[in-house]
């Protein structure tokens, strides 16, 4: 395999704690670095984040770009990221995730041997340990075995431009998250595959409840805007609270089949915890999105 240009995207927020490592596993890769770049897009953080990627871009021994901008969601970002590679391929590096060092490498070999995917995803491994993280990966696990593959997630994935130029880039329109399930849905819908679970990463998970909590409301902020886009992506039933707590159930069986812990079988109240702040998030983007709506009509 003829070596290729490689583009990393680094769309952070706020993101301080974390995004050393994930610099610093980007700087340790095995891949040429002569033939990789590195976009770094800012998304306001009010923290240290810019002033840190400053700092590592300086000792960086591969192309550095960077962007600023006031906050504008991933949608905007994930663009500029696009707008400006130069490379074949785009590997997303989230400010929580450490790549090993031969993942590019491996993400490449897989992609120039499936041309027709788009998205490989990567498998995703949780750094620290806390029972908020045992319960998120039993989720991730217990999922993956009851039900298949499903469309992958930007961090950790490895993109080919040519795809996500060829359906428009990502959605600007979505805001919080989401846009990663909508583009993997149009570049399927466009004739292209998406692969999950190709190279193992590593990313950190969720600390602490409250951070647990705002990141649902988060996403079911951005679910608000994708479904009423693509109403075959989600299926909200299944997001109700008791069909939630119901799953928790089933989910537990199914984790406690692999991992022999009773801890799993505080699944159905994580469920239920998830679902709440989930639909908070959903409701407020509703009522965000209906305030816009009156606004433009009444202009």
């Amino acid at each position: 395999m003829s070596q290729l240009f490689v583009t990393i995207g680094v769309c952070v927020r706020n993101s301080a704690s974390t995004i050393r490592e994930a610099i610093e596993s980007i700087i340790r890769q095995t891949y040429p670095h002569e033939l990789m770049e590195v976009i770094f897009v800012d998304d306001g953080s009010q923290d240290e984040t810019l002033q840190i990627i400053k700092e590592y871009a300086s000792k960086m021994d591969m192309n550095v770009k960077i962007f600023h901008h006031k906050w504008r969601g991933l949608g905007f970002s994930r663009n500029i990221v696009v707008n400006n590679a130069r490379g074949k391929y785009i590997v997303w590096v989230d400010g929580d995730i450490v790549l090993p060092k031969d993942y590019v490498r491996k993400q490449v070999r897989f992609m120039e041997e499936n041309s027709k995917v788009a998205i490989a995803g990567g498998a995703y491994k949780i750094l620290n340990q806390s029972v908020i993280t045992f319960l998120e990966n039993t989720e991730y696990v217990a999922y993956r075995f009851k039900s298949g593959s499903n469309l992958p997630g930007t961090g950790g994935s490895i993109y080919r431009v040519k795809a996500v130029r060829q359906v428009g880039s990502f959605d600007e329109n979505i805001k919080g998250s989401g846009e990663d399930i909508d583009i993997a849905y149009r570049v399927k819908i466009a004739g292209w595959k998406v692969a999950r679970d190709t190279v193992p990463f590593y990313g950190y998970g969720k600390r602490t409840w409250k951070e647990l909590w705002n990141h649902c409301i988060w996403h079911g902020y951005g679910a608000h805007y994708v479904s009423h886009k693509n109403r075959g992506i989600l299926s909200l039933p299944k997001m109700f609270t008791p069909i939630s707590f119901i799953a928790g159930i089933i989910y537990g069986i199914v984790a406690y089949k692999i991992f022999k812990r009773k801890l799993v079988f505080l699944l159905p109240l994580y469920f239920v915890f998830k679902s709440i702040a989930w639909w908070i998030g959903f409701i407020r983007s509703h009522i965000d999105g209906y305030g816009h709506n009156l606004c433009i009509k009444s202009s």
